[in-house]
């Protein structure tokens, strides 16, 4: 467990911090922003980037504005988890109306449920925002720092901060209960946080930011879409005897990155039938790949902004497909060897959708999930 920890400490320094095989792309360029981290683009290329195709706006305020169902009964508490997964209690007196969002799914589960016009700022975003939630990204302000500082932050007084646990470090915004003890609640992703991941608590997440803006219907129909999918999925292949072996791996230099049974991407495979091998396992190598011959191997890459997607994409199929030490496994002969972006399975947020839909297609890739 020590060691699955630690691997996730520094799994999440490293999406924070921008580090991949593809950074040598856009490194040493001059237009990185003031975050100190000079290999990202400038903060107006990102938001150039998320500009929708066309103006949607008029489109998006419709749809959001539907009266829920549901109401949220104020003052509301919620429990979630700070640095080292301890957990605290938040009491809402009303929904925030100043809420500072950072990285990519917090930002994102922000705009799937409609509710930009609370967000003050936002930043941290490794990837275009989905092309439905550009004309409401348009709308939001976006930061020069990729990681905001405290003192950022702080001049920007919001009421709510949305992040993930590494923005809350002793040398970053410092801890949760501070900016609680001041007025400012925070909501952290609880995979971030937390030492063995799951669906459930993206599921969670997403249904207690419904909670707390009062939107529950749009975040529970978010969720139910993942679970039917799985349902689906799995009623469809329910016949089926042999359910394919699998191991998701992220080249790590020598080594690969496993991600095991403690793991939004395990918990996947599992759910959707997969017998996922090596469940325990931080990390793997060559021959333990050889040696477990999984019927799929899914391939983790993640193309950071400025990156050209499919070029990262290939680099990392490549480091299994071209390798002659794993030539002989089943899944590179049978043309099993599947991508799978990190944004998709690890505080995936209103990504989980997509990674749900891609590991069962790797799973069962004669099956249609629009049936």
């Amino acid at each position: 467990m020590k060691n699955k920890a630690v691997t996730k400490k520094v799994l999440a320094v490293i999406l924070a911090a921008g580090m991949t095989v593809s950074m040598g792309a856009c490194a040493g360029s001059d237009s990185g922003n003031n975050s100190g981290d000079s290999g990202r683009i400038s903060s107006e290329s990102v938001v150039e980037d998320n500009q929708a195709a066309e103006d949607t706006s008029g489109t998006q305020a419709e749809e959001t504005e539907t009266e829920s169902a549901k109401r949220t009964e104020y003052p509301l508490t919620i429990t979630s988890y700070g640095p080292d997964g301890e957990e605290y209690t938040t009491v809402y007196e009303e929904a925030p109306q100043k809420v500072v969002a950072v990285y990519q799914g917090c930002v994102e589960t922000m705009l799937a449920l409609g509710l930009e016009d609370h967000l003050i700022a936002t930043a941290g975003l490794d990837n275009e925002v989905p092309d439905d939630q550009k004309a409401a990204f348009s709308q939001v302000d976006y930061l020069d720092e990729f990681t905001p500082s405290k003192e950022t932050v702080t001049m920007l007084e919001p009421d709510m901060i949305f992040s993930w646990v590494s923005l809350f470090d002793s040398d970053t915004l410092g801890a949760p209960q501070e900016w609680e003890d001041k007025g400012t609640h925070v909501y952290i992703n609880t995979n971030t946080a937390v030492k063995e991941d799951s669906l459930e608590n993206e599921y969670n997440d997403i249904l207690n930011i419904g909670k707390i803006f009062d939107v529950q219907d749009r975040a529970e129909a978010l969720v139910n879409n993942m679970k039917e999918t799985i349902t689906s999925v799995t009623e469809k292949t329910a016949d089926q005897e042999d359910k394919p072996t699998v191991m998701v791996v992220e080249s790590m230099n020598d080594t690969f990155t496993n991600y095991g049974a403690s793991s939004v991407a395990g918990d996947m495979v599992t759910q959707l039938g997969g017998t996922l091998l090596n469940p325990d396992a931080s990390s793997v190598g060559k021959e333990d790949l050889v040696a477990a011959d999984p019927d799929v191997i899914f391939v983790v890459y993640m193309p950071y902004t400025g990156d050209d997607p499919e070029t990262v994409k290939q680099e990392n199929l490549d480091k299994i497909l071209e390798d002659e030490a794993l030539a002989s496994l089943s899944a590179v002969q049978n043309g099993r060897v599947v991508p799978i972006m990190l944004s998709e399975m690890y505080a995936s947020a209103t990504r989980t959708q997509d990674g749900i839909e891609t590991i069962a297609k790797g799973l069962y890739p004669d099956l249609d999930l629009g049936e």
